[in-house]
């Protein structure tokens, strides 16, 4: 367990963080340069994706290697507030 009172997670640790938005606007593209500036350290593999079943959509996952609680909030507000990201998870 982290030192943190009430942090659930211990960091350094791997954690999966999604995006969903339409598939027309280079979403993937968008996603990954977020995750970047938040996590430079991406290795190869790190991003999968999945369309939509009518293929409108797209869900972007990528694993980072989270160092703390403050880099993840930071990640997840830019990708939250990013006008192409319908949600974030």
């Amino acid at each position: 367990m982290s030192d943190t009172p009430g942090e659930i997670m211990q960091f350094p640790c791997e954690i999966a963080v999604k995006a969903m938005g339409r598939a027309d606007c280079d979403f993937e593209t968008i996603v990954v340069e977020i995750v970047r500036r938040h996590a430079p350290d991406l290795g190869e593999g790190s991003v999968s994706c999945k369309s939509s079943s009518k293929g409108n959509y797209l869900s972007v996952t990528v694993r980072v290697n989270a160092t703390s609680r403050a880099q993840m909030d930071a990640l997840y507000r830019e990708l939250s507030a990013h006008e192409t990201v319908a949600m974030a998870l």
